[in-house]
């Protein structure tokens, strides 16, 4: 009997234990990182990159695109935030190279907010760049 209750005791705290892991890390901002399909991003990302050698307008659609498939993991991965900006804020600590996914969304952002921006292959080429490392470090890609 007095197995029983040893046994009911280490299960009970057990779970107390667990339960003020996750309030501690959820007040610190601690995510738990939970699996992404990386088949799903992986498709999602070959295909944006097939536009960028079709034509100017495709590396612009490749940016827009590569932007949402970023914002679309910070979503999957939980980070909180009305806006992509503000999920971003969130994810900081988890993206290596805040600059690059930073210049990367706001590039998109003139793409299509500013009329007549035209994009250089090379700024293309950056902010894809930006865009897969921060794909990278929350596990998409």
């Amino acid at each position: 009997m007095s197995t029983t209750i040893f046994l009911a005791l280490g299960i009970v705290f057990g779970i107390l234990v667990l339960f003020l892991l996750s309030k501690i890390g959820a007040r610190f901002g601690v995510k738990v990182q939970k699996g992404l399909n990386k088949d799903y991003f992986f498709d999602r990302w070959f295909e944006l990159l097939a536009r960028v050698k079709s034509s100017e307008e495709g590396m612009v659609l490749a940016v827009i695109d590569a932007d949402k498939l970023l914002d679309e993991a910070l979503k999957k991965r939980n980070f909180r935030g009305k806006t992509m900006g503000e999920r971003l804020v969130a994810a900081q600590r988890t993206i290596s190279d805040n600059d690059a996914v930073w210049y990367a969304h706001k590039l998109r952002n003139r793409l299509v907010h500013e009329p007549n921006v035209r994009l250089r292959k090379s700024e293309a080429q950056n902010a894809l760049a930006g865009f897969k490392k921060g794909l990278q470090d929350l596990g998409a890609l």
